[in-house]
């Protein structure tokens, strides 16, 4: 049975260890480092899973899997690279930072597979993209995606497209949360308590997304069967178009990538 060592135990480390546990993964099987005591010792009493150092963790693991804000990964290298046993794959889910930055600070020859995962991940619907590094074979990818399918849907692309997963799925999550604040907000505004809003809104984007998931067509097919010819979606429709939200969520997207890209560089010149 493979062993994996989850680190750092943020909200994605966490719901990666539920996600494993759910799909049958064996406690004894992983591990976690985490740097908050507190957080340690919440996370085993409530998972089941043992806590260690950095370097107890990674040398008793087959997987490591890295899940630490980019600022924080020069440290955690150091410490990986005297404690990895020959072989061990290193599965990355930092945001913005290549494989290229792993395999230059772990023993010649690790593994890296880089993943862009999402915060769905703590309900099991994660968005995650893999893309493998120069030591990485499709049998790395393999163990990576079977890991990543315990908690939501994998792709695999090539690593030169992981900024634009990053601004697209990455992130992604958050403009939608944004979109329904302004559209509870609507609701408001025209007269309904905000409970009958949220309510309207959050079923409706859970419809919508179930559609486009099991449906074969195209998403402007799907919005065109909602707009009636000079009825209210048309109108609603109109106004968007006239605010430009369409290029604005295009030029965010652009954005946010860009910010991805400038991570990465910015980790690699310390």
């Amino acid at each position: 049975m493979t062993r994996i060592a989850v680190l750092g135990a943020g909200k994605i480390g966490e719901a990666l260890l539920a996600g494993l546990l759910a799909a049958g993964r064996p406690a004894s099987d992983l591990a976690f480092s985490e740097r908050h005591p507190e957080r340690s010792a919440e996370l085993t009493e409530r998972l089941g899973v043992a806590s260690a150092g950095v370097e107890e963790a990674a040398s008793g693991a087959d997987v490591v899997v890295v899940a630490v804000k980019p600022q924080d990964i020069a440290p955690i290298l150091a410490e990986l690279k005297g404690a990895l046993r020959p072989g061990t794959l290193v599965i990355s889910l930092c945001a913005g930072l290549p494989t290229a930055l792993f395999e230059g600070g772990l023993p010649d020859g690790t593994p890296v597979v880089r993943v862009m995962p999402n915060t769905p991940m703590l309900v099991g619907e994660a968005m995650s993209a893999v893309s493998g590094g120069a030591h990485a074979t499709a049998e790395h990818l393999q163990v990576a995606q079977d890991m990543l399918a315990a908690v939501g849907r994998v792709v695999s692309v090539p690593e030169s497209q992981q900024d634009a997963v990053t601004a697209l799925s990455g992130s992604g999550p958050a403009y939608f949360f944004y979109l329904v604040e302004a559209m509870i907000d609507a609701g408001i505004l025209l007269g309904l308590p905000r409970a009958v809003a949220a309510d309207l809104i959050v079923q409706s984007a859970y419809g919508a997304a179930v559609m486009l998931r099991e449906s074969d067509d195209h998403p402007v097919l799907l919005r065109e069967a909602v707009t009636s010819p000079a009825g209210t979606t048309i109108a609603a429709i109109r106004q968007l178009e006239r605010h430009g939200v369409r290029a604005a969520l295009i030029d965010a997207i652009e954005a946010a990538r860009d910010r991805s890209v400038e991570l990465g560089r910015t980790v690699q010149q310390r």
